[in-house]
């Protein structure tokens, strides 16, 4: 201490702590000079006293002048040693410095910038010794509350930048954690600063910045969605040259980056998610094989992206997605089916129909190229596809429909599938009369119609609940009449008497259609076994005709007259020949109120059939006559191997369990509405709770079809 006050004297030391600024400088050019006479001399003890009388007396006195004396001192006394000597002292000169950057004077704070700054530009390289604490000072500097400060720290940064690339010393390993911890810092000039040293240190061709990229890379990802236009401009600037240099020179870790870009891809900035996605698009261009192990993380982030609002977005994912489903990779090289799968069905919940169709696509692949590993990962997934039947949108129902197909391929799956799809029907009614048809339709294309059909009758025939059995029979009845893709199978049933497939057919189908009189008559029409239907006819009962029953008797009139049934009336031609069909048809019209378009469709139809005198005798004389439709259709050679007789009987039998189960149904209604209000008319049991008091117009209007059936079985031809 001694020695540094000897080798100063009194009034310099006076003038160093001067309020004025001049003063303060000239007494700072005198120790440069002091300075520069005990270098010259090589008397470094002195030297060193010098400096520790201006750190303890000065720079860390509690005085602001003081303070900002001693700091221009130190810059004074750096000047005057040369760059070896200053080397030499370093260690004292700068930590003092460096300390008073966080100086509560602002004042204090710019003297140690142009302090730094001076000493900088001396000892050059010499500096990155202190680089990271002199880093970690300027990256609060640049967020100073004064301009001036903030000016000075601007100089002295682009100083610093200088040195590093300039010289050799600079080590990037012990920089990056200093930049990772500061990259998720908010402040917009703290952001500028850490982008700039970023582009700067990616300039330099000795140092790696592209190996470190993982580290700051989701910090710049995060810089894109600042309120600052001028720092969106430049994180986005530094992004797309590296992005370059990975198309360049591909050999990065692309898990770790995959891993950012997945997060960044859902954030809700627009900039942000078209900025991840593409630079997920271009990694699926270059990583192919490596990025197998991330496939799973990349699709989940790729799906939702399809259905973004941002066209450029929905694009550049459509375009990912595409290239993604391309590489074929092998479970054996990392690829995680189960982890593909999962991500795909947890998609199919999205509120998104584009993201959902992809979901479905991805699943359809899976199933083509992984198909044992997906079915052993089936019970997951079935649940979510049965769901799936249920979309409002009809493209995402027909992907659903062609993934089960490629799934029912299997036998036991077929069954299973078909099994599922009458459940969800009986648990959903809408469904069915909302997609029933498309499904069935689509099915029957995708798995062949007949198979379809006769493995639901089948499980139809064993449905416990007559009503839902019933209504689902007349909805696949409405199917076969009416569907272009079953013509072939209406075909088949046309030969029915003639040949045995498509006998074999008619008996499959016969025992599930008995749940309902007018699908059983509409299946007969079809197989041309008309004495059959006038028999089904003859045998039906007071309940049988009701509503629901005239409802579907007046769309099968309709159908009558539709090109399905064109083969029916021109047999009609030769009513002599089919008189079993004419009895048929005469029977239906029994059935039908006078007043219906119905009855006046199927009246006016028969009026036109021509009378031949034979059929003229016939009905006078009421003779049996044994009739035919090509070879005696009505001969017992022909019915061979139909046995028509217990066919009739598993109608009636089926018949009288319906109405058992309607009987009970309405009696449940009955005694429900019985416990919650007084009930008038109890000797009603059939009528719905619902509505007790039903007109009576209503029950004229079903009463006429009754006469008519008491008519028919006494009409005799």
């Amino acid at each position: 201490m001694a020695d540094g006050f000897s080798a100063i004297p009194a009034f310099v030391l006076r003038n160093l702590s001067d309020k004025l600024y001049e003063k303060r400088k000239n007494a700072a050019l005198e120790i440069e000079g002091i300075v520069k006479q005990l270098a010259l001399a090589g008397d470094h003890d002195k030297i060193t006293a010098l400096i520790k009388l201006l750190t303890n007396e000065f720079t860390y006195s509690p005085q602001a002048n003081h303070r900002m004396g001693g700091l221009i001192a130190l810059a004074a006394t750096t000047v005057g040693l040369t760059s070896e000597a200053a080397s030499q002292h370093l260690e004292q000169i700068v930590p003092p410095v460096i300390n008073s950057f966080s100086d509560q004077d602002s004042k204090v704070r710019y003297n140690a910038c142009e302090a730094l700054y001076n000493i900088a530009k001396i000892v050059r390289g010499d500096l990155i010794v202190f680089f990271n604490q002199i880093f970690d000072a300027l990256c609060k500097l640049s967020a100073d509350s004064d301009a001036s400060v903030q000016s000075a720290a601007h100089l002295l940064d682009r100083l610093v930048k200088d040195i590093v690339t300039d010289g050799d010393q600079f080590s990037i390993e012990e920089f990056i954690p200093l930049l990772r911890e500061r990259m998720n810092v908010l402040n917009p000039y703290v952001r500028q600063f850490l982008v700039g040293w970023i582009t700067v240190l990616d300039g330099v061709p000795d140092i790696d910045m592209l190996g470190f990229l993982p580290d700051f890379l989701d910090g710049l990802f995060n810089m894109l969605s600042d309120s600052s236009r001028e720092i969106r401009q430049q994180a986005d600037s530094a992004l797309s040259e590296f992005l370059q240099e990975i198309k360049n020179y591909p050999s990065v870790d692309y898990g770790r980056l995959a891993d950012i870009l997945v997060r960044r891809a859902a954030s809700p900035d627009e900039f942000t998610r078209l900025t991840a996605i593409t630079w997920i698009n271009e990694l699926v261009k270059l990583g192919g094989d490596q990025l197998v192990p991330y496939y799973a993380d990349i699709l989940g982030a790729i799906l939702p992206c399809i259905a973004d609002k941002e066209e450029k977005i929905r694009a550049v994912a459509c375009e990912t997605n595409a290239g993604l489903r391309l590489i074929e990779a092998d479970p054996a090289e990392g690829f995680d089916v189960g982890a593909i799968l999962f991500i795909a069905r947890r998609q199919l919940s999205s509120e998104w129909e584009a993201t959902r169709i992809e979901a479905l696509h991805w699943i359809s692949t899976l199933l083509n190229r992984h198909r044992p590993e997906v079915l052993l990962l089936l019970k997951d997934l079935l649940e979510t596809l049965l769901k799936a039947v249920s979309d409002p949108n009809d493209e995402v129902v027909l992907l659903v429909l062609e993934v089960h197909s490629c799934i029912a391929k299997d036998p036991m799956h077929f069954s299973q599938l078909l099994g599922f799809l009458v459940h969800n029907f009986r648990s959903d009614n809408s469904l069915l009369e909302r997609r029933g048809a498309l499904i069935i339709r689509r099915l029957c294309v995708l798995l062949d119609a007949e198979r379809v059909y006769r493995e639901l009758s089948s499980i139809l025939e064993e449905e416990t609940d007559l009503e839902f059995a019933s209504i689902m029979i007349q909805a696949l009845n409405i199917i076969l009449l009416t569907s272009s893709e079953l013509s072939d199978l209406r075909n088949l049933l046309k030969q029915s008497l003639v040949n045995a497939a498509g006998r074999d057919l008619l008996l499959s189908l016969y025992a599930s259609w008995c749940h309902s009189p007018m699908a059983i008559i509409s299946l007969c029409l079809l197989a041309q076994a008309y004495q059959h239907v006038s028999s089904v006819i003859q045998s039906l009962v007071e309940e049988d005709i009701n509503v629901k029953f005239l409802v579907e008797l007046d769309k099968l009139v309709q159908l009558l007259e539709t090109p399905i049934f064109a083969h029916l009336r021109l047999q009609l031609l030769e009513p002599g020949r089919y008189i079993w069909l004419l009895k048929s048809l005469y029977g239906l019209l029994m059935l039908l109120p006078q007043q219906s378009s119905a009855f006046k469709i199927l009246r006016t139809r028969l009026k036109t059939v021509p009378l031949y005198p034979s059929q003229n005798s016939y009905l006078s004389s009421g003779l049996q006559i044994s009739l035919d439709s090509e070879v005696n259709a009505d001969s017992d050679n022909v019915h061979k191997g139909l046995n028509l007789a217990s066919r009739l009987q598993q109608f009636e039998k089926m018949q009288q369990q319906q109405r058992m189960h309607s009987k009970s149904r309405a009696q449940l209604r009955y005694n429900f509405a019985s416990s919650s209000e007084e009930v008038q008319r109890p000797e009603e049991p059939n009528l719905s709770s619902a509505a007790p008091n039903i007109s009576k117009p209503r029950d004229v209007n079903i009463s006429k079809p009754l006469s008519k059936t008491s008519r028919l079985r006494q009409l005799k031809l």
